[in-house]
């Protein structure tokens, strides 16, 4: 089974004690309980315990318990009171998918866990149908007992309690500092680096960010697109290889690059950034300008220009197989682009990534219809299978649970006949399976020829499981 790798946070005698740990487990007989360590963390600091020391905390405990570890799901930078367990990347990967490999989860401390009384809510409950236990380092808890079902539920509204002050405090300092003109807290905009001086911090231009940006706006006044501009930029090495346009027009829109301070704007529907007035309805400034005024301006109205040249998007900007249709050449998600030419209207599916799209593909609909003609071939016979789990019924500690995957008494050809073709996308998603469209051009004529491969993963049986829901869906 595999475990955390030690990192470099990890110390000579934290090893040495780790591998004598992992030697007495490994000398337990075959029928201990089996552990599940979780780790968590929000913001690693000096008044916080660290994930190593977690860590080594539930391997003792687990030793005086007579557990085997199993696995241990660190999740680091992930704040309980925004993300419960199950939603978590390695945690909710186990609690989701792995559950019969566990008896028990440890946890160093309730509020490593949990900080909410209705997710606790959730977790006792799951507990019971699974057959699991929880038991904390730090914190007298057992779910084996009334009392101590009565206990957890009473810590949890404390740590929902302790959870609540610290985003009030939390809210209250970035109330505080968005009216200042000192930097206090935060990340600087692209462009902007956090020095020290006189014992405070303050925002200075960074040299290079903000060349790449000037070239940028230079660009943009030649009437460069965005995607080419990112391009130059990527290859140029000013800016990362995992720039992307939006990201790009982000940077540029932004108007920290005139020295303001800013806050989100939530009233257009799309990632902006605003600036923020003080009492006389003035911009705050907290760093030098990057831009002048004029500047800046210039650069806006070139952008605009160009973004006004750009042909109308399909309503959505999607696919009706939104993920599966991609492109053949470089695996970029097909789009659908709308054009008007005297009073007609075309449809083209492109590629998200080829530069000007790539040959567009006419006709949108003839290949819906063709992909779903193979995916029925492919896959529309195999029945609709779902996934339970099986609980505890006897004392071999391997067999007592276990997944149980059963047939609906139906085809995916029916389902997909019935829900049509929203449902068979969902499908194909789920299964990993994917459309690579090819567009070569034809002799004598405009339009290409347009090839169509299903790429079907070997595992699309086993992702096409249903599988039931054991927690609440993000809101």
């Amino acid at each position: 089974m595999k475990e955390a790798t030690p990192s470099r946070l990890w110390s000579a005698a934290d090893l040495e004690l780790l591998d004598a740990l992992k030697k007495t487990g490994e000398a337990l007989q075959a029928g201990a309980p089996r552990a599940l360590l979780s780790v968590r963390l929000s913001v690693l600091s000096s008044n916080t315990t660290s994930p190593v020391r977690q860590e080594l905390d539930l391997r003792v405990l687990a030793r005086e318990r007579g557990y085997r570890v199993v696995g241990v799901a660190s999740d680091l930078h992930v704040s309980a009171t925004k993300v419960p367990p199950w939603r978590r990347k390695e945690l909710g990967e186990w609690l989701n998918n792995r559950v019969p490999e566990f008896d028990v989860l440890l946890f160093w401390q309730l509020d490593r866990l949990i900080r909410s009384s209705a997710d606790l809510s959730v977790m006792i409950d799951w507990c019971d149908r699974h057959g699991k236990n929880l038991v904390s380092r730090n914190d007298p808890i057992d779910l084996g007992t009334e009392s101590g079902r009565e206990l957890v539920r009473l810590m949890g509204s404390v740590a929902e309690i302790e959870g609540a002050r610290g985003s009030v405090r939390t809210a209250s300092l970035w109330r505080y500092s968005r009216s200042q003109k000192s930097w206090l807290v935060g990340k600087p905009a692209y462009g902007f680096t956090v020095v020290a001086e006189d014992g405070r911090s303050r925002l200075a231009v960074h040299p290079e960010a903000a060349k790449a940006l000037h070239w940028a706006r230079r660009m943009a006044l030649r009437g460069v697109s965005a995607r080419r501009m990112a391009v130059c930029l990527r290859r140029a090495g000013l800016m990362s290889d995992g720039l992307t346009t939006a990201t790009l027009l982000r940077r540029l829109r932004n108007p920290a690059l005139l020295g303001h301070r800013v806050e989100e704007d939530k009233t257009g529907g799309g990632r902006r950034s605003r600036s923020v007035l003080d009492a006389s309805g003035e911009p705050i400034r907290v760093a030098p300008a990057i831009f002048t005024d004029e500047e800046f301006a210039g650069l806006q109205e070139a952008l605009d220009r160009r973004a006004k040249r750009q042909p109308p998007r399909h309503r959505g900007g999607t696919t009706q197989f939104a993920g599966v249709l991609v492109c053949a050449d470089c695996s970029g998600n097909m789009t659908v682009q709308t054009t008007r030419n005297k009073g007609r209207v075309y449809t083209y599916l492109r590629c998200s990534r080829c530069r000007n799209g790539g040959m567009g593909a006419p006709d949108p609909e003839s290949v819906y219809q063709r992909l779903a003609e193979e995916a029925m071939k492919a896959l529309g016979e195999l029945p609709v299978q779902w996934r339970r789990y099986v609980p505890a019924t006897g004392e071999d500690q391997e067999s007592r649970s276990r997944w149980e995957v059963a047939d609906q008494g139906r085809s995916h050809r029916q389902v997909w006949e019935e829900g049509g073709r929203q449902a068979m996308a969902g499908d194909l998603l789920r299964a990993g399976v994917t459309c690579a469209v090819r567009r070569t051009r034809a002799p004598g004529t405009r339009a290409p020829s347009v090839e169509l491969e299903l790429r079907v993963p070997a595992d699309a049986p086993a992702r096409l499981v249903v599988r039931v829901e054991e927690f609440p869906s993000a809101p």
